[in-house]
């Protein structure tokens, strides 16, 4: 029996989970993949994606002034900008913290906006969820949280950050490294880290304790987890990824079920 079984016994009233490989194939998957659910903040790996590609396109640029005074894009993409976790508060000076922040994101939005004139809404839609045929996958408000998807959608989402065709490799691998080394800051639901590592928009694994991902787990691998009870890793010196939704939002249970779980199928994939 699948290891992907065990979310059958999770307090949710609905679960799926898929595994993908290198070659962008689901090798594995247990659920409804074509059920929608609300992702939280797994939403940020869609919308930091798009911000990856407008970078590309030069629509706008890491060091163009975006948030509180002394921010940049760089700053508010690795959650530094010095914003509180859901308000335009600053609780420290740019750069000096890592401070999580769906405000930040909602910044980077309307700084996109801004300089282009397409909401973020539809710069996703048209530069990422539409080419990769991502149907039933929309953003309608924050771009921190509020995005929808499928496992079949975020699938194919997760094979694209194996083998991104959207943007150029050296461009993903830029944004899955540490950003601004060595600051302190909270995992919501973790607790104190440090150092806290950030990519662009990504969250990585690094030396953190606890941590939602196996100990087995490469510190290079990265990904986000949802408050609505959703994870997305992605593992790529095994070339793996997982997408696991739930309708039961996080709390005591996922630290509880979600180390474990994801140790032992990363166990098994690579055995």
């Amino acid at each position: 029996m699948s290891i992907l079984s065990q979310i059958e016994q999770w307090p949710s009233d609905n679960a799926v989970s898929v595994v993908i490989n290198g070659e962008g194939s689901i090798v594995d998957q247990h659920g409804d993949t074509g059920r929608v659910y609300p992702l939280a903040s797994v939403t940020k790996l869609l919308s930091a994606y798009t911000f990856l590609i407008a970078l590309e396109e030069e629509a706008i640029s890491l060091g163009e002034h975006a948030g509180p005074e002394g921010s940049t894009v760089h700053h508010l993409l690795a959650h530094t900008a010095g914003y509180d976790f859901d308000s335009e508060t600053i609780r420290f000076a740019v750069g000096t913290k890592r401070g999580y922040s769906n405000t930040g994101f909602e910044k980077l939005a309307e700084h996109l906006e801004a300089q282009t004139g397409i909401s973020m809404a539809d710069y996703a839609r048209e530069a990422v969820f539409e080419p990769l045929g991502m149907s039933q996958t929309t953003i309608a408000g924050s771009c921190a949280k509020d995005g929808r998807s499928t496992a079949a959608d975020l699938a194919k989402f997760a094979a694209e950050l194996l083998n991104p065709t959207l943007i150029a490799l050296q461009t993903l691998n830029d944004a899955t490294r540490v950003h601004f080394e060595n600051l302190a800051g909270i995992l919501p639901g973790y607790g104190r880290q440090n150092p806290n590592d950030w990519g662009l928009g990504f969250e990585i694994r690094s030396t953190k304790k606890p941590h939602w991902t196996g100990a087995n787990h490469p510190a290079t691998t990265f990904g986000h987890f949802g408050q609505s009870g959703t994870f997305l890793w992605v593992d790529p010196e095994h070339r793996l990824a997982c997408v696991t939704l739930t309708d039961k939002n996080f709390g005591q249970w996922a630290v509880d079920a979600w180390t474990p779980f994801n140790e032992q199928l990363l166990a098994e994939l690579t055995s």
